[in-house]
């Protein structure tokens, strides 16, 4: 360690109860989805006292659940990144892609991040008007009932996913939406194994969509990116969903998350 770095954590003004969580937080990941007090303890070389009070806090502010004596993130985690997100002005960073994207499928596309049991558009860029809701920046929807939503559950661990699905208050927004919390998860699941999520007049009738989720440098979903499109004739229309939108979606999903991972890298080299 640095003798400046070693300097301030011996001083005042380092608080290490939340250096501490922060190494709690941190100790979970792709390979450790979930873990018992004694296996947090020994990662983060805390005592098993302490990484006890961590997680109880933890929990109860909603970042942890625990399951028997296995204890897990959940995805309230992600609120922490939600605000670095948009310092590094991921908006802007997927604008033009976005734009690039639209223009080649003459359809509507949007950016969305997790809030809770929301999705929380933070871009847009419309084609042209398909749908009642409002979808301004800031716009929040079930995140169930989303394309959007369903790719980052589905990028999730399963361990977090099948969390997130648990609380979940399923609801018939339309006569084709999933009102079961078992089909929602069987659901998942498939946006899990094929890599994106389709939805189908379960938000609003007449609308189709399709997301993929965008990944940070370690493979963690931070957003997702869809495009939507009026559902008028079923065959016709999920054939254009496979052969065209989804191919189109794909590619400007890898040059957001190209933009996004190279933004990081300059973000830590200024550190």
């Amino acid at each position: 360690m640095p003798a400046a770095a070693k300097r301030f954590e011996d001083g005042r003004d380092y608080v290490q109860t939340l250096a501490r969580g922060l190494d709690v937080i941190r100790a979970f990941d792709a390979d450790h989805a979930e873990m018992s007090l004694s296996e947090l303890a020994e990662r983060t070389d805390l005592s098993r006292a302490v990484v006890r009070r961590l997680l109880l806090t933890l929990e109860h502010l909603g970042y942890v659940t625990a399951s028997g004596r296995r204890f897990a993130l959940t995805p309230r985690i992600l609120d922490l990144g939600y605000r670095f997100l948009t310092s590094l002005d991921l908006p802007e960073l997927a604008l033009p892609h976005m734009q690039e994207l639209a223009h080649e499928v003459h359809e509507s596309c949007s950016l969305g991040v997790l809030d809770g049991n929301d999705i929380v558009y933070v871009q847009r860029v419309p084609a042209r008007k398909i749908m009642r809701i409002a979808l301004d920046v800031g716009a929040r929807l079930p995140a169930a009932y989303t394309s959007l939503g369903r790719a980052i559950a589905g990028a999730m661990p399963e361990k977090a996913r099948r969390a997130w699905v648990a609380r979940q208050r399923p609801a018939a927004l339309t006569a084709f939406s999933i009102t079961d919390r078992a089909r929602l998860d069987d659901e998942i699941g498939k946006v899990a194994r094929r890599g994106y999520a389709y939805v189908e007049q379960e938000l609003e009738l007449g609308l189709c969509s399709a997301a993929i989720a965008i990944r940070d440098r370690r493979g963690a979903p931070v957003a997702a990116l869809n495009v939507g499109m009026a559902f008028r004739e079923a065959v016709r229309d999920r054939a254009r969903m496979q052969r065209e939108i989804v191919p189109a979606l794909r590619r400007a999903v890898s040059r957001v998350e190209t933009a996004l991972h190279a933004s990081r890298r300059a973000f830590g080299a200024e550190r």
